[in-house]
């Protein structure tokens, strides 16, 4: 049985939520992090010593860091079709889901901290300093989705699993953005999957 520590509201809980639905793999899902504690309890730092979300228990098999996870999981049941097995397609894919986690979601998340989750707690020209660079990286994103149809290719795939969240969040942040007519297209065309209007419909929080 595969179970999942962490709460509806998590970016990153939300990468491994969309990625079970793709793989239409079910689950268990317990309420962790922030106002629901658990994190900090000894039961669950010795499953993840980060008291973050998520965690994974599959079977015994105990993983943390939620891109992992997602690799993880699409390589477990690569017959569902998002694991790549050509090396080059893969890491091709793969620089961008390390890029969501390095480069965009860091400045991402000043912003919806700063905006969002705790507005005041962000100086406010740490956030235009972190929009602006938002700015620099989406026009990142732009140059990709004009060759290809997803982040992952001319198929929905891994790289989309882990930035759907990302993009969702961007584009409902309570800030100021320019035009980007081909992530609005394929926002547009990623809320037409059941995955993401169960779990990218709630208010950001």
């Amino acid at each position: 049985m595969l179970t999942i520590w962490g709460r509806l509201n998590s970016l990153n809980v939300q990468k491994v939520l969309i990625a079970c639905h793709e793989l239409g793999l079910s689950f268990e899902r317990i309420d962790a992090g922030l106002a629901f504690g658990v994190v900090q309890s000894p039961e669950y730092k010795a499953m993840n010593p980060n008291s973050v979300v998520p965690t994974i228990n599959d079977d015994g098999f105990v993983l943390w860091e939620s891109n992992v996870i997602t690799r993880y999981l699409c390589a477990k049941h690569a017959h569902k079709g998002f694991w790549i097995e050509d090396v080059l397609r893969r890491a091709d894919v793969e620089r961008w889901m390390d890029w969501q986690q390095t480069s965009f979601n860091p400045h991402l998340t000043t912003v919806f901290w700063g905006t969002v989750r705790q507005p005041g707690a962000v100086a406010e020209a740490e956030i235009e300093k972190a929009r602006l660079r938002l700015e620099a990286m989406t026009l990142m994103l732009e140059a990709r989705l004009e060759k290809n149809r997803w982040i992952s290719g001319e198929t929905f795939g891994m790289a989309d699993l882990v930035l759907a969240s990302g993009v969702h969040r961007w584009l409902n942040l309570p800030v100021e953005r320019p035009s980007r007519p081909r992530i609005e297209a394929y926002y547009a065309a990623l809320m037409q999957r059941p995955s993401a209007q169960t779990y990218l419909t709630l208010p950001l929080t």
